[in-house]
């Protein structure tokens, strides 16, 4: 569970403005109301971005990882060196998502849950990388979590 593929022409617009590294990073922490990530290393290299630091859950690994990759630019997300805080009982697993052209999240959560009125889940469980619910585009990858 390292690596991680992504559309190269979809995304944010980061690169090239600067210290790419430094955006992402940026980027990744500016995404959450605390340090979620302890150690936190960015190192973009040509389309892959590898990620190191230990994240406090796996859903915030998840979404590291999301934010990172939906960075136009950007093909492939190395997240062997991002690592979990030890947990004693297991979480469940996200599956992930690439959302295609005509997708909206109420289909989205059809697909994935049966009822489309569901799609508050999608939302909640993106809100680093979805930050309007009426804006997500073709190529963007999202996180589908199970329900509880």
């Amino acid at each position: 569970m390292g690596f991680f593929d992504f559309l190269v022409n979809a995304g944010k617009k980061l690169l090239g403005k600067g210290d790419d590294n430094v955006a992402i990073k940026k980027e990744i922490e500016e995404s959450f109301n605390d340090v979620s990530v302890q150690g936190l290393v960015v190192e973009v290299d040509g389309d892959t971005v590898i990620i190191a630091g230990v994240a406090k859950d796996s859903a915030t690994r998840e979404k590291v990882i999301l934010i990172a990759g939906n960075v136009e630019g950007i093909a492939k997300v190395n997240a062997d060196q991002l690592v979990l805080l030890p947990n004693i009982t297991p979480e469940p697993q996200s599956k992930f998502y690439t959302i295609q052209k005509g997708d909206t999240l109420w289909e989205i959560a059809t697909i994935f849950y049966g009822d489309g009125s569901k799609y508050p889940i999608i939302v909640e469980a993106n809100l680093e990388v979805i930050k309007n619910a009426d804006l997500i585009y073709p190529g963007q990858n999202i996180r589908i979590p199970e329900l509880a």
